[in-house]
């Protein structure tokens, strides 16, 4: 969506048109649906924040600025769920073990992500992603999976843009490691196995 026809929307949602809120959802949803599916590596968890990222949209559009970047905004919104949802995980993994839990729990199932990977390099790509820590592992899905630029990034994360650079340029030798690594790790096994 060029910021043109953004701006466009936003004054729509501003204006309370419903139909610029489904425009919005068809442009977002699925992205910040693998964003959040990606980052939490649960899909029952990225399910509940999308809704709940959708929930806060719709209640705050009649109040946006008539500059909002509309992707930028999502993106934050769901990346400060997704921090919520973490802490609240530790405090009930922590402190709370008779209480009713705040989010679901139960066992990590695929990402819709993983679930369609067809190929080796994607698998291993994917894994190498998946291991990186999750300051790393959002930098790299804001800007190199969602193609925000490392500036819109930095903002959504709470950094300055040479912090998010530091994390991308830390998260990419992490990603070389990775996949050196196991690079290394098959050619252990091809020769175990040919020997």
């Amino acid at each position: 969506m060029n910021r043109e026809s953004e701006l466009a929307l936003v004054g729509r949602l501003r204006a309370g048109d419903p139909e610029a809120f489904d425009l919005a959802y068809a442009e977002f949803n699925a992205r910040l649906f693998n964003f959040l599916a990606r980052l939490s590596r649960r899909r029952d968890v990225a399910e509940d924040l999308v809704e709940e990222t959708w929930l806060r949209f719709v209640e705050r559009a009649p109040r946006f600025r008539s500059d909002t970047c509309l992707g930028a905004w999502l993106f934050t919104v769901a990346r400060n769920l997704h921090v919520s949802y973490r802490r609240s995980r530790l405090i009930e993994d922590s402190h709370a073990t008779g209480l009713i839990g705040l989010w679901p729990a139960g066992s990590p199932t695929p990402s819709p992500f993983e679930s369609t990977v067809a190929s080796e390099t994607e698998r291993r790509l994917e894994a190498a992603v998946t291991a990186l820590p999750l300051a790393y592992r959002e930098a790299v899905l804001l800007v190199a999976v969602e193609g925000l630029r490392p500036a819109e990034a930095a903002g959504i994360c709470g950094i300055t843009p040479e912090a998010m650079r530091q994390r991308l340029s830390r998260a990419r030798a992490l990603l070389a490691r990775s996949l050196d690594d196991s690079d290394h790790a098959n050619l252990q096994i091809l020769r175990e196995a040919t020997a």
